[in-house]
């Protein structure tokens, strides 16, 4: 009976006295309070605002969408619809090129209507453009389908201006296409006079062929130069209804910039040649301006040292002053003894391809080759060389503790230059990534601080 008792003894209070739980019980409804307050006034996740709607039900609780206010929520929704025009026309651009070349070219090819040359000299570099496509398309696609597929429904950890910068490439291949565009057209007049099988080709296919859509070759040739004209229109887009705390609102300035000095650069180009016809005009800045002029550099460069395109890599560019020196005393006697010039100096690195596909990998192959571009500035409207590119695997890069604003470059056997530039921090940049690449490539890479031995030969006399 004794252990009954006690077995049902059980404490009721909390342990902590009456008064005091009362006091805590206060506080915590009080806290609660504060917490349904703030739930319901919470912050925009977007903007920061506290206009968001009064919810009346829990069904619209749970549909807010990430606590947006009205206006972010219209914003992703412009934003939503901008990525997916992007897209989608990017995909109708595609379907065009595809019907170029399986409607027209290779009907043309097969019949032997037209020699490979002619049809080279009509179509330009139609199967470039068709590769690039298909892979920036294929990559977009993937983008919207992992956001759906994470739930993310407006879209918001897609990226284009990312993956625009990633295909830039395609930049100087719409060039390519642009710029033989006049001759294409009258090369086509001129056959379609001369041969009665391409005019009644030609003729039939417009009619008949439902694919075409009633358009001629004409039209569908003009794609790819509609195309690269209305990326800054779509980009516009798309960065009006990006929020600039998004990841991505710097990359769709940056690659809205970089096809705008492309347009600009095929404009110049195309009067450059005496044509009429001109791309849509942009409202040009100083910046847009320096990046016409890098577009000419690199061209200049990479026409000079005969390497592919896609396995080219711009380290760095920008204008240094650069000496001869008569001898190797300059340095004792500094570097105000020497009389600079100012050049336009390209550092291009030769990847290694680690596939088959015409575009940059995101990991690049090993270096084959890396050179120094030095070019003089624009002289009647062109770039002029000071001399065939300097190749980094035979020089020697160093710098001296006496003149820290300037550093050597020697190449083996021949001749030696010093550089420098205005700023001495852009200075120190450039020699370590010179001295980098020459350390990489040189005969003598394994040899400790990438010095080659030096041989010293004397006469052997016996005593």
């Amino acid at each position: 009976a004794t252990r009954t008792k006690s077995a049902d003894v059980e404490r009721a209070d909390s342990g902590i006295g009456q008064m005091p739980a009362r006091k805590w019980r206060n506080r915590a409804s009080e806290t609660l309070s504060s917490l349904q307050a703030w739930e319901a006034h919470r912050p925009c996740t977007d903007c920061g605002e506290r206009d968001l709607p009064a919810e009346t039900d829990v069904q619209n609780c749970n549909q807010r969408r990430a606590d947006l206010c009205e206006k972010c929520r219209k914003r992703r929704t412009e934003r939503k619809e901008s990525v997916l025009e992007f897209v989608n026309t990017e995909a109708s651009y595609g379907e065009d090129l595809r019907i170029i070349k399986e409607e027209f070219y290779l009907p043309m090819q097969v019949a032997g209507l037209l020699s490979q040359e002619q049809l080279q000299g009509i179509f330009s570099n139609i199967q470039e453009l068709i590769d690039l496509n298909e892979n920036f398309l294929e990559i977009l696609q993937e983008e919207i389908d992992q956001a759906f597929d994470q739930g993310d429904d407006d879209l918001m950890t897609v990226c284009i201006g990312e993956i625009f910068l990633e295909f830039v490439n395609m930049l100087p291949a719409f060039q390519t296409y642009c710029l033989q565009q006049s001759s294409s057209v009258n090369m086509l007049n001129a056959l379609e006079k001369e041969k009665e099988l391409l005019r009644i080709f030609l003729n039939v296919s417009q009619n008949d062929n439902t694919a075409l859509r009633r358009m001629n070759l004409r039209s569908f040739l003009m794609a790819p130069l509609q195309r690269v004209t209305k990326y800054p229109l779509l980009l516009s887009r798309i960065i009006k209804a990006t929020t600039e705390y998004h990841p991505d609102h710097g990359s769709l300035r940056e690659a809205k910039s970089r096809i705008e000095s492309h347009l600009e650069h095929i404009n110049m180009k195309t009067k450059q040649e005496g044509n009429t016809w001109t791309l849509r005009s942009f409202r040009q800045d100083s910046k847009k301006k320096r990046e016409v002029i890098n577009i000419e550099m690199r061209e200049t460069a990479l026409k000079t040292v005969g390497w592919l395109r896609e396995e080219t890599r711009f380290v760095m560019e920008g204008s240094l002053q650069l000496a001869q020196p008569p001898d190797g005393q300059w340095v004792k006697k500094g570097s105000k003894t020497l009389k600079f010039q100012n050049m336009q100096v390209l550092l291009l690195v030769n990847m290694k391809r680690v596939s088959e596909s015409s575009l940059e990998s995101a990991e690049p192959g090993p270096v084959k080759d890396a050179v120094l571009v030095l070019i003089r500035d624009k002289n009647n409207g062109k770039f002029h060389l000071l001399r065939e590119p300097l190749r980094l695997s035979n020089c020697i890069v160093s710098t001296d503790p006496d003149c820290d604003d300037t550093f050597e470059l020697i190449e083996i056997r021949r001749e030696a230059f010093v550089f420098r530039d205005s700023d001495r921090a852009r200075t120190h940049h450039w020699f370590r990534q010179i001295r980098r690449y020459s350390r990489e490539l040189g005969s003598w890479k394994k040899r400790r601080n990438a010095l080659p031995n030096i041989m010293i030969s004397t006469p052997h006399t016996r005593p």
